[in-house]
């Protein structure tokens, strides 16, 4: 797909498919007011006979508008026109495409004039129209042996601007759209491979070719490094599986090294079965989206490179599966983290943390600005926050505001929880340092507490994107979030350092 951004309006132009908007009760927006100029009023009078009121989402495609010079006009519903934001435009986005590949267009004009809203300014548009077209053209079908054909003829998607002014930063912004659309179609692959696929080994393989093909750096340590640097909790959830763990790191530099780093650490359990606390049965084959931190953070590393953003970034991936065997940790057992801390195992489905706390201490070394973790950690957090927004808790308030705003911004939102001393008592254990869970009351929070105790050394924040990862259901699948949040963070903090 080619993204090109051009100045000019409607009336000059000429391609294949316009794109010009109707607001509700049929008031034309700017573009389509100049074509409808140009057709001496055929816009309004089709308008006029009842098609299309401009309901927001709706869609009217018109041939051979007279006195224009595309092949093609359609008209899209803006809604009422004071209520028009940034998430009516990424519906908008989406029902233009689902009507375009009904077609054989090959290139449509967006014309940004149209898409008025506050506080949005045509580089966001541009960013968000890069992404919403990407992810629309994304599909997983390399396991399949007939994939399916439901590919669009759409080729080229040209955005007007107005303002000249405007063009490189709109250009700007449509190359980083693009490598955000990619990174989370990494994190997409990533996530809806099979299990017996993407087992840590394989993600160990992703890192290193990411690397070779990238300005990163990727190491990876296999269970005799973690072993001697005294990583007992993350090895005893790997215990009861065949499949190695590996905690891959990755380094990539923007600026000089001697500049401290932001870290990434995600949550890369390939397979979740719950281990001696199994899971019931129904719905487990989508516990291979357990690895979607994993993921999330391959696919920001990604565009992190591919933008060439003046920012040091590690990206830290403790990877393994839990699985049940005669080997696997029990409930009751006590393990020794990286920290030195003692954790009494009291849930074996509580994995997640275990498997974090020891790569949280192993980002120490890197002196870091800030670590973000990324983990798909607990059902609790879907119940609190559904499948919209993800749990956003941290020690420090300011990396917090900046995450929330850059959420806001890209528009892959993040909502912040209480961690509070209290919650702390949740965790208490007769006989060890902690226990690993801590009740179903505040699961989310008391999930984060263990991780906070990890964390004394550095500004931290965890997100739990239990509910944000991946769609169930008809629709099933890895969204590639909260790639896009982290890019957005990444972004406004290599323009505050630089």
């Amino acid at each position: 797909m080619d993204f090109v951004i051009k100045v000019g309006n409607a009336e000059k132009q000429r391609g294949a498919c316009a794109v010009v908007g109707v607001f509700d009760s049929r008031k034309l927006a700017n573009s389509a007011k100049i074509l409808d100029k140009a057709s001496q009023g055929y816009i309004r009078n089709l308008l006029t006979l009842g098609d299309m009121e401009g309901k927001v989402g709706t869609c009217l495609l018109l041939h051979h508008v007279p006195g224009t010079l595309f092949k093609r006009v359609l008209l899209v519903g803006l809604g009422k026109e004071q209520e028009f934001n940034e998430k009516s435009l990424q519906g908008v986005i989406g029902s233009i495409l689902s009507t375009l590949q009904k077609t054989g267009v090959t290139d449509v004009a967006l014309f940004l004039s149209d898409f008025s809203m506050k506080r949005s300014t045509n580089d966001w548009k541009v960013c968000q129209i890069v992404i919403q077209v990407v992810g629309s053209n994304y599909r997983f079908d390399r396991l399949k042996s007939n994939p399916d054909d439901e590919t669009s003829s759409l080729r080229k998607v040209i955005c007007y601007i107005e303002n000249r002014a405007e063009l490189e930063v709109c250009e700007r912004a449509m190359h980083q759209g693009l490598a955000i659309a990619q990174g989370m179609n990494l994190a997409k692959d990533l996530g809806n491979l099979a299990p017996n696929i993407c087992t840590p080994t394989y993600l160990a393989k992703q890192a290193k070719d990411l690397a070779k093909s990238h300005k990163i750096k990727a190491d990876v340590l296999d269970e005799k490094d973690m072993e001697k640097l005294g990583m007992g909790s993350l090895l005893s959830v790997a215990q009861g599986s065949h499949e190695p763990a590996k905690l891959i790191v990755l380094e990539y530099y923007g600026l000089e090294k001697k500049d401290n780093p932001y870290v990434l650490v995600g949550k890369g359990v390939t397979f979740d079965t719950g281990g001696i606390s199994l899971k019931p049965a129904a719905d487990m084959d989508e516990m291979k989206f357990d690895m979607s931190g994993a993921g999330s953070v391959l696919g920001t590393l990604y565009a992190v490179a591919a933008m060439k953003l003046p920012i040091n970034v590690i990206g830290i991936i403790p990877t393994t599966e839990n699985m049940p065997s005669g080997k696997a940790t029990k409930p009751g057992d006590v393990v020794t983290s990286m920290s030195g801390q003692t954790i009494e195992i009291l849930n074996t489905d509580a994995e997640g943390r275990l498997i974090l706390c020891d790569a949280l201490t192993y980002a120490e070394r890197f002196q870091p600005k800030a670590v973000i973790d990324i983990a798909t950690l607990t059902g609790a957090c879907v119940i609190a926050l559904g499948n919209f927004t993800s749990g956003l808790m941290g020690n420090n308030d300011d990396l917090v505001e900046e995450l929330l705003a850059a959420g806001e911004k890209i528009g892959d939102r993040a909502w912040q929880l209480p961690l509070w001393d209290e919650y702390q008592d949740l965790l208490k254990s007769n006989f060890a340092d902690m226990a690993n869970i801590g009740g179903r009351a505040a699961g989310t929070i008391s999930a984060a507490c263990f991780l906070s105790r990890f964390t004394k050394k550095y500004r931290w924040a965890h997100l739990d994107i239990a509910g944000t990862a991946w769609k169930s259901g008809k629709d099933k699948g890895s969204t590639g979030r909260p790639v896009p949040l982290l890019c957005q963070f990444l972004m406004t903090q290599s323009q505050v350092n630089s």
